[in-house]
C-alpha cells in the first residue's frame, strides 16, 4: 500500500519510507506513524483534467479538505452519478473550470465540524453545486456546507442515500411549485430515470389520482410493473397521448414534470388537461424542441422551467420535511441499478449515459 502512495508520506520521513524495503529493522510504529500522517493530508479523488469526455477523468491524490467556518468534514461513503456529471465532463456546462472533482451528490459520515445538529459519526446525504463550481463527491472526503446536509434515515443504506438528494429534491420541489395536491394526475416520463421515478413515487405516496410514467423499452415496462408501478405506458406498444387518455379516461395530466427535453417534449405537452402545467428541467434528449402552442393556448395551460441550484434554502428544507417521513415509512424506495468503485467512475458514467439503466448508478468509496 505504501508503495502505491509514496507522496502521502511526510517529506521529512521519505528516506525512512525508502528503507522499508531494505531495512527490516525499521519499526512498524515508525512506518505506521508516517503513513497515518500522510493519510490525514491526502485523499483519492476522480478529477477531470479537461472537458472532452471520459478520457479526461483521472484517479489522483489531492490534499484532503480542511474544515472552515460553516463547513463540515464528511467522509464520503457513496456518490451518486448524475447526468449533470456527464454534461460537465463533455464540456456542455460553461460554469465549470478544470481541474475539477466531479460529483453533485453523495452520502457519508461526519468527522468534524458538524456541531450539535450533525455530531461526529452522523450519517448524512447532500447536494448543491458540488462537482460543478467546486470539487465534488467523487472523493474520499468533502468539506460540505452544513446547511446542505440532511440526516439519513436509519432504514436507508448509504448506497441508496447517495442517489436520493438530486432526484427526490427536484421531484418534490417541482411538484410543489406546480401546485400538486391529493387527487391530481401527474405524468413524469422515463420510469427508469432518476427524476421520472422519484416524481412517480412521491406523487403516488402523496395521494395522486394517477402517477403515470413511460418507457420506450418493453423489458423496462415489465420490470416497472414487477416493482409495483402500474401506470407505466410502454411506448414500444402505445403512443403517449393514447396511453394518458386510457389511464385518465380522457382527462389528461394536471401536472407534467419532464426531465428529458428534446423534440419529444411536445408529446407530454400534448397530454395536459385543461389548466394543466408542464415543468421542463432536463435535456438528455436534446436542447431544442418544437411545440404546438395551441396545446398551451386552447387548454389555458402553462409551461415553466426549473433549476435545483436556483432554489432557496427554505425550499430544500420544506422538501426534505416531506421526503424524509416517506423514506422512513417505506412509502418511497430509492432504486439502485448498479454500483462501481471510485476508480471506475468513467465506466459508471458511460453505463449511465449509454446503458440507460433502470435506477441509480452509484460509486462506492
Amino acid at each position: 500500500m505504501l508503495a502505491l502512495y509514496p507522496d502521502r508520506v511526510n517529506p521529512g520521513e521519505r528516506s525512512g519510507f525508502r528503507r522499508v524495503r531494505s531495512n527490516r529493522n525499521l519499526t512498524t510504529a515508525k512506518v505506521n506513524a508516517s503513513f497515518d500522517e500522510g493519510q490525514k493530508k491526502y485523499m483519492r479523488a476522480m478529477r477531470t483534467e479537461g472537458f472532452s469526455g471520459y478520457k479526461d477523468l483521472k484517479l489522483v491524490d489531492i490534499p484532503k479538505p480542511a474544515v472552515s467556518d460553516g463547513r463540515v468534514l464528511v467522509r464520503i461513503t457513496a456518490a451518486g452519478v448524475t447526468p449533470l456529471d456527464y454534461t460537465i465532463l463533455s464540456g456542455q456546462y460553461h460554469l465549470a473550470k478544470a481541474p475539477l472533482v466531479l460529483g453533485n451528490e453523495g452520502a457519508g459520515v461526519v468527522e468534524e465540524g458538524g456541531g450539535t445538529n450533525f455530531p461526529v459519526g452522523s450519517r448524512v446525504m447532500f447536494t448543491r453545486q458540488y462537482g460543478a463550481s467546486e470539487d465534488g463527491t467523487y472523493s474520499e472526503w468533502l468539506a460540505a456546507r452544513q446547511e446542505n446536509l440532511c440526516l439519513i434515515p436509519d432504514n436507508i443504506e448509504d448506497v441508496s442515500a447517495a442517489g436520493i438528494p438530486v432526484a427526490y429534491l427536484t421531484a418534490q420541489m417541482t411538484l410543489s411549485l406546480a401546485g400538486f395536491a391529493n387527487g391530481k394526475t401527474v405524468l413524469s416520463p422515463a420510469i427508469g430515470g432518476s427524476v421520472g421515478n422519484a416524481v412517480t413515487q412521491l406523487a403516488r405516496a402523496q395521494g395522486a389520482k394517477h402517477a403515470i410514467s413511460t418507457t420506450t423499452n418493453h423489458a423496462k415496462a415489465q420490470q416497472a410493473r414487477y416493482l409495483g408501478f402500474d401506470e407505466v405506458i410502454d411506448l414500444s406498444e402505445e403512443k403517449l397521448s393514447a396511453g394518458v387518455r386510457r389511464i385518465t379516461e380522457g382527462h389528461g395530466a394536471d401536472i407534467v414534470i419532464d426531465a428529458i427535453g428534446g423534440e419529444i417534449l411536445s408529446e407530454p405537452l400534448g397530454t395536459l388537461a385543461m389548466g394543466g402545467s408542464l415543468t421542463t428541467l432536463g435535456y438528455s434528449e436534446g436542447r431544442k424542441a418544437t411545440i404546438d402552442v395551441t396545446d398551451l393556448i386552447w387548454k389555458r395551460a402553462s409551461m415553466k422551467s426549473f433549476s435545483l441550484f436556483a432554489q432557496p434554502p427554505a425550499a430544500y428544507a420544506e422538501a426534505w420535511d416531506t421526503i424524509i417521513p416517506l423514506l422512513r415509512s417505506g412509502a418511497v424506495k430509492p432504486i439502485v441499478s448498479k454500483t462501481f468503485p471510485l476508480a471506475q467512475a468513467a465506466d459508471a458514467l458511460r453505463y449511465l449515459v449509454e446503458g440507460r439503466p433502470f435506477g441509480r448508478v452509484i460509486l462506492k468509496i
